[in-house]
């Protein structure tokens, strides 16, 4: 018979793929001889099997399931569902990959009228067992039975204010007694059956909540935007439970070996007396700072730091632990790698290869590429933030700034987001249902909860600012606003939160630029030794290409000569070459442009020293720089001092049906063949100039866009050399260049090799070639590729990231082709996957020579290709 259910003895570290990442950490901890208590984990594979059986336990799964728990009751002395000293279990999800706050979790289960009494009897204190009895009834109830979960927290606030204490732990016994009879009569009402008394189908019940869970809404987020795969399924860990709320020498907590916000290696987290593990994070009481504990209960906090020391040096990586203190007795409930910032990434990464924890090859593959992001995006402005007004304070418990209009629920800020405004969501304190809001939010802001809440560690991992436990403000969520003493914020107000300080502000603050220096420069030095692939950047201005070096571009990819023609200065004399009726008429106006050109270039030879620049010639159609609209034609002729006629009709001739397969790229040269010269003259005068006048050998690499037959380019390579040629017989001297195209269109990938004997380099479009390639429109294809997602027709948006298996086979095509016939060939990328880390290691699979992505994501794709390097070289062994 297959093996669905392990016992925790039975697990180790190496089996996360079947026991989840919780699962096999619980189970490599009692393998090492730590407090772990004992239990059993229901493996992934038992999951999956559920769905295929359409949902149902079936019944080997069951008598596995029982087997196990007499083995819990053998180690414990205690009987499942005993009126005398009961079992009580904890269920919890774990996936593979953690997915914190995602799944559901049921504590206390094994209660019920009489077991409670044993309870009671067993620990000689009433008030701790039906204090369990109560968590349980609502636990089981929110996550097993689908009742909502205000409908218990009323219940507690009209007693709770009956009783006129403010705390659940004010409640006496006899209120608890009370309290658990109303939320036996609450599920009665909401599910029309008494609350189930039959431990064993309350644990039946439970784990098959915890399957369910899996594919619930908030899962199903998480899972697509940290691209986890659907197919995975989660384990279940069924574990005796030990009490954290049996007075005050019991408590519960959550705790980082190292700070999960800058990486500073010191102890951080919290905990709670007299509390189970949902209070800490849940943020219905303010818990105390872990540091506190050892002057609370110096044994436990010393074993506790034993513990930290030991999992940190077993799992070379900063944990993040859960524990409980029973009676003072210290018990190990999970650890795992901890979520943290970028920033704490990177600094953690770099000493524990300094401490000899970890080697470099292991440091770089700790940090996601793409999480690099966190770090690239401004801060606020000192000088701003000097003037601006503090509203009040709470804890910093996600680094990072924002400025944004303040909404109360994650559907208005998904709203606002759709709208383009940037949304704060001010919640209580937030729960895995709020995620989309989160996600569309540009930072947080909670009235409770602390730094290890909900809140704290969902945005952690987002990278998104949070202000957490903000005990001034009052959020009165009915009438959208929220008050911190005289002054009310309505929803719509700005405010803007520092994630690093705590502090909340009125207004806007304007932001700067961040500081990269430190051990991520370090860290990105370490990545350049590793990687193979050069990485360079899109970029089009002086401004953009020094930015690019600073996040260490190593030349231009792709420099978009059309966005020069966009400027306020340029774009009248850009449409007077259009509607020119004449060559002459054309020429005059392209030789007003040239000296435009020029600078634009020699500014950017200038920036970039002699790194390689890659230049496209003008590729949109014509049509892109003329209005549509009437009105704004009329308006364009009389600044033009042209009739509306003459202009309809230019507009009338440049319209296409499909614009983006229709006259653009080379084939605006073979029409207009002086546009194409006057931007190889601008190139190659700068590039003389730079070399005469600045000492610079500037090698252009001059690319012709939209190549799909040989002839083309052959038209326009002439076109090249035989402007070059007249510029330096002009100038009385010479620089090298190069002449290459871009492929995006499928024919140039199957004839590559007629291609490559004209082309000195080929740089893909992978935009245009995934566009022509699926059929897709670029432009349009939004409206329907998110259905193509959700129904699982496609596994990615292939606009964002290279499919493989047929854009990947043109270019890899193409690669074959293209070196067969010219062995020298210079090979990259441009399109917007040059930045993607998938598709990077896609291109140093090909061996590609470079990629090029918009200088923001330069430092992700530094990371990316060495990854890719380490990956491939891994993949040899």
């Amino acid at each position: 018979m297959e093996k669905f259910v392990y016992d925790f003895k039975e697990g180790s570290k190496e089996m996360k793929p079947l026991l989840g990442g919780k699962g096999a950490n619980l189970a490599e901890m009692t393998k090492i001889g730590l407090p772990v208590p004992h239990g059993f984990t229901v493996t992934t594979e038992a999951c999956n099997a559920y769905y295929k059986k359409g949902s149902t336990l079936w019944e080997e799964l069951k008598e596995e399931i029982f087997k196990h728990l007499q083995s819990i009751e053998t180690v414990s002395g205690k009987v499942f569902g005993d009126v005398n000293n009961p079992l009580l279990v904890s269920v919890r999800s774990g996936a593979v990959f953690s997915m914190p706050g995602m799944m559901d979790t049921i504590l206390n289960l094994g209660l019920n009228d009489q077991s409670v009494e044993g309870l009671a009897k067993a620990t000689n204190n009433h008030r701790f067992a039906y204090d369990s009895y109560r968590r349980f009834i609502q636990m089981f109830g929110d996550v097993v039975l689908q009742i909502k979960k205000y409908k218990f927290e009323h219940a507690m606030e009209k007693l709770k204010e009956s009783r006129n204490v403010e705390l659940d732990i004010d409640l006496t016994s006899e209120d608890l007694k009370h309290l658990v009879e109303d939320f036996k009569k609450i599920t009665l009402k909401e599910t029309g059956e008494e609350f189930p008394q039959d431990v064993r189908q309350q644990l039946l019940m439970a784990i098959e909540a915890v399957f369910k869970s899996w594919n619930n809404p908030r899962a199903k987020v998480y899972r697509k935007i940290n691209d986890i795969p659907e197919h995975l399924g989660t384990a279940v860990n069924v574990q005796m439970m030990v009490f954290g709320n049996m007075g005050e020498t019991s408590g519960t907590g959550v705790a980082f070996t190292r700070n999960p916000s800058n990486g500073e290696k010191v102890l951080f987290g919290e905990f709670l007396m007299n509390a189970q593990g949902e209070d800490v994070v849940a943020g219905i009481r303010t818990p105390k700072e872990i540091k506190d504990l050892q002057e609370r209960m110096p044994n436990a906090y010393q074993s506790f730091v034993e513990v930290c020391g030991i999992l940190e040096d077993h799992y070379r990586d900063m944990q993040d632990i859960e524990f409980t203190i029973e009676k003072g007795n210290l018990f190990i409930l999970q650890t795992r790698n901890g979520k943290r910032t970028t920033h704490a990434a990177i600094n953690i990464a770099v000493d524990m290869v300094h401490e000899g924890l970890i080697s470099k090859k292991e440091a770089i593959m700790r940090v996601e590429p793409q999480q690099l992001d966190q770090l690239l995006h401004p801060t606020f402005d000192e000088r701003e933030l000097e003037k601006a007004e503090i509203i009040t304070k709470g804890l910093p418990a996600s680094a990072g700034a924002a400025s944004g209009r303040v909404y109360f629920s994650p559907e208005d800020v998904v709203k606002a987001n759709a709208s383009g405004e940037k949304a704060i969501l001010v919640r209580h304190e937030t729960s895995p249902e709020d995620i989309e809001g989160m996600v569309a939010s540009v930072g947080i802001l909670t009235a409770r909860g602390g730094m290890t809440s909900h809140a704290a560690v969902v945005a952690r991992g987002m990278g998104k600012c949070c202000v957490a436990g903000a005990g001034e403000v009052k959020i009165h969520e009915a009438i959208k606003q929220f008050k911190v003493r005289d002054q009310v914020f309505h929803e719509g107000d700005y405010i803007s939160l520092n994630g690093n300080t705590g502090e909340i502000f009125t207004g806007e603050i304007k932001t700067q630029n961040p500081q990269l220096s430190g051990n991520f420069e370090v860290y990105m030095k370490w990545a350049d030794d590793f990687r193979r692939l050069k990485i360079r950047t899109n970029a089009d201005t002086p401004r953009d290409t020094r930015q690019a070096i600073e996040f260490g571009a190593e030349g231009i990819g792709l420099c978009r000569t059309e966005h020069m023609f966009f400027e306020d200065t340029r774009i009248p004399v850009v449409r007077q070459m259009i509607v020119s009726r004449t060559i002459e008429q054309r020429k005059n106006a392209l030789q007003q442009l040239l000296p435009m050109q020029r600078q634009d270039f020699l500014e950017i030879f200038e920036v970039m020293g002699e790194r390689p620049v890659t230049i496209r010639l003008l590729d949109p159609p014509l049509h892109e720089f003329l209005p549509h609209e009437d009105e704004d034609v009329k308006a364009l002729a009389q600044t033009m001092e042209i009739s509306y006629q003459q202009l309809k009709e230019v507009v009338n001739d440049l319209k296409e049906f499909n614009p983006m397969l229709g006259h653009r790229g080379c084939r605006l040269a073979i029409t207009y063949p002086e546009i194409y010269q006057m931007q190889v003259q601008a190139i190659i005068e700068a590039a003389v100039i730079a070399k005469v006048e600045r000492g610079l050998e500037v090698i252009p690499e001059i690319m012709v866009p939209l190549v799909g037959e040989v002839k083309e380019l052959e038209f326009v390579k002439e076109l090249i050399i035989k402007t070059a040629d007249e510029v330096f017989e002009e100038k009385g001297t010479s620089v090298q260049y190069l002449i290459g195209t871009m492929i995006e269109i499928p024919r140039a990938c199957v004839t590559a090799d007629i291609i490559a004997k004209e082309a000195e380099f080929f740089s893909f479009g992978t935009n245009d070639l995934t566009q022509m390639a699926y059929g897709f429109s670029r432009d349009d294809a939004g409206s329907f590729i998110k259905e193509y997602i959700d129904k699982a027709i496609l596994e990615k948006d292939p606009f964002q990231r290279i499919d493989r298996t047929g854009v990947g086979k043109l270019m890899e095509i193409a690669v074959e082709l293209g070196k067969k016939a010219r062995p020298n060939i210079k090979l990259g990328i441009c399109g917007e996957h040059g930045g993607e880390p998938n598709s990077i290691e896609f291109c140093h699979l090909l061996g590609l020579d470079y990629v090029s992505c918009s200088p923001f994501r330069v430092p992700i794709a530094r990371l990316a290709a060495a990854q890719a390097a380490i990956n491939s070289k891994d993949q040899l062994k």
